[in-house]
């Protein structure tokens, strides 16, 4: 079973920056794509951001120029990077990761427990 812990959330004013971190543990043979959601009041969880192990990455469009997501294979942890922060980012956002656990499974979808953004003045 692989776990992952999130960190790195908290308030921060408009125009702020924040980076969440995202490292999994647990028995894990190898993890393929990794990716940051996100789900507001009242709304449904939304892709912001994903990696492949490869390193291609796909943001969704409210996003693009602002956040930075990055990997660190070797630590199995990846990056979220939040720049010019505007209140409609404000959401809980989760880590997610596809994970193999032994050379026989297969892909397995983990969560995050979820950290708490919020871009308030």
């Amino acid at each position: 079973q692989a776990q992952l812990v999130e960190s790195g959330g908290g308030l921060v004013q408009p125009g702020g920056s924040l980076r969440l971190s995202c490292r999994a543990s647990g028995s894990i043979f190898r993890i393929y794509d990794m990716g940051w959601y996100r789900q507001a009041p009242g709304n449904q969880r939304e892709l912001v951001v994903s990696i492949t192990d490869g390193g291609s990455r796909n943001y969704a469009d409210s996003v693009k120029g602002r956040f930075t997501i990055s990997r660190d294979n070797a630590k199995n942890t990846v990056y979220l990077q939040m720049n010019s922060l505007k209140p409609e980012d404000t959401a809980v956002y989760y880590c997610n990761a596809e994970i193999v656990i032994t050379r026989y499974s297969g892909r397995t979808s983990s969560w995050g427990q979820g950290t708490q953004v919020t871009v308030s003045s």
